[in-house]
């Protein structure tokens, strides 16, 4: 049985946003070796530089593993352009490449047939079928589903979800390896799913908002009210609204986990046509300069301190509070602190429910109006919500 201690070597394939982050994070945890993968080798140097930037800034702050250097740390990054050298001799291996089933799969292909027999292979997948992804390697038992939130190295969640065939050892070991990722805003949580679904748990509440922001988002095109206005009425600038984190996630992003849940929960999740257009077009937002906003670095351009007045964070919540009792429903989690946790510690928000205990009545004639104007009758309220019997399931 392998235990945490024999873990000394972490694989990260995918040197994007998540890849170099998540490498970031297994340098600061103390792993001996951190080898970085990607195809690209301009990607590679770009994560590389990125990880170096990123250290040598926590280190100015004093936020550093103590007797650690940025220095020091990156001594124990490698960088691999072949997959076979990259994960030929590794312990843990976490797949970070883009949300498309087909390609995830032809990855754990090869790294069924290539990775030594101990290795753990983790998919950090968004919202996708950790059993699917597993069955294409040949030893489903030791494929987990362990997703990471961005910035990984500030939010404090992972979610780890279990396929069919996950092994409970296998299971472990990743919870084991996910606590020694710090986290700046305090100690990892891990959420752990022994039932997958769609979405898991927070992006299967946040991707139903995303319906109503999708839907939102067209409404405001058509009828010419600033979408920073919009974004106004849920948040107090200079936060980040619905529609700018969405800039900053990437909206090629948002598009594959819609387009996911559209094929395994209802149609009704697939993106609208602004967001289509956007991505066609190859307006990602954050990462090429422009996307609903205008970006200039990491950070949208913003003018305007002026509500829309359209919608509020009531509707918001109260969408968060319906998704996470269909959750409930249908038995994902025991009880709704695992999402109220989850929900503070990926999204550095409280979850729905905490208040939603007091607000259910109000929250689902809310809910019942707004699937009347946007004519979307998946809003409306779930029995367990309109009931309010979710109360007695903490």
């Amino acid at each position: 049985m392998i235990d945490i201690k024999d873990i000394k070597s972490i694989t990260i394939i995918g040197a994007g946003t998540m890849g170099h982050e998540i490498a970031q994070v297994a340098l600061m945890g103390g792993f001996s070796k951190v080898i970085l993968n990607d195809l690209n080798l301009n990607a590679l140097h770009q994560a590389v530089s990125k990880i170096n930037q990123n250290l040598d800034k926590l280190e100015s702050k004093g936020l550093l593993p103590e007797n650690t250097s940025a220095k020091s740390l990156m001594k124990h990054l490698v960088q691999v352009e072949t997959l076979n050298d990259a994960i030929k001799d590794t312990d843990f291996i976490i797949e970070a490449i883009p949300e498309v089933m087909e390609l995830k799969q032809e990855l754990f292909t090869k790294l069924g047939e290539l990775a030594p027999s101990h290795s753990i292979l983790a998919t950090n997948t968004s919202t996708m079928s950790i059993t699917e992804i597993a069955k294409a390697s040949g030893r489903p038992e030791k494929v987990v589903g362990m997703h990471f939130f961005t910035p990984i190295a500030l939010l404090r969640l992972i979610e780890l979800i279990k396929g069919k065939k996950t092994s409970q050892e296998t299971f472990e070991l990743a919870a084991e390896v996910g606590k020694k990722f710090p986290a700046l805003k305090g100690k990892r949580f891990i959420a752990k799913i022994e039932k997958e679904s769609p979405g898991f748990i927070v992006n299967r509440l946040t991707i139903t908002c995303s319906i109503f922001l999708s839907w939102l988002l067209d409404f405001a095109m058509e009828s010419e009210i600033p979408i920073e206005n919009v974004d106004n009425d849920f948040v107090s600038p200079p936060e980040l609204g619905p529609f700018a984190k969405w800039d900053y996630l990437g909206l090629d992003v948002v598009c594959d986990s819609m387009n996911y849940l559209a094929k395994q929960i209802s149609s009704v999740f697939e993106p609208g046509r602004t967001l289509k257009t956007l991505v066609k077009q190859g307006n990602l937002g954050r990462k090429t300069g422009q996307g609903i906003f205008k970006w200039s670095g990491n950070k949208p351009i913003l003018t305007s301190g002026k509500k829309a007045e359209l919608y509020s964070l009531e509707h918001y919540y109260a969408i968060l509070l319906n998704e996470g009792c269909r959750l409930l429903e249908e038995n994902i989690v025991s009880g709704y602190k695992i999402i109220d946790n989850a929900m503070l510690a990926g999204m550095d928000m409280p979850g729905p429910f905490s208040v939603g205990k007091r607000k259910y009545k109000e929250w689902s004639d809310l809910l019942e109006e707004l699937a009347k104007k946007s004519n979307i009758e998946y809003l409306k309220p779930c029995r367990l919500m309109r009931t309010g019997n979710f109360i007695n399931m903490k």
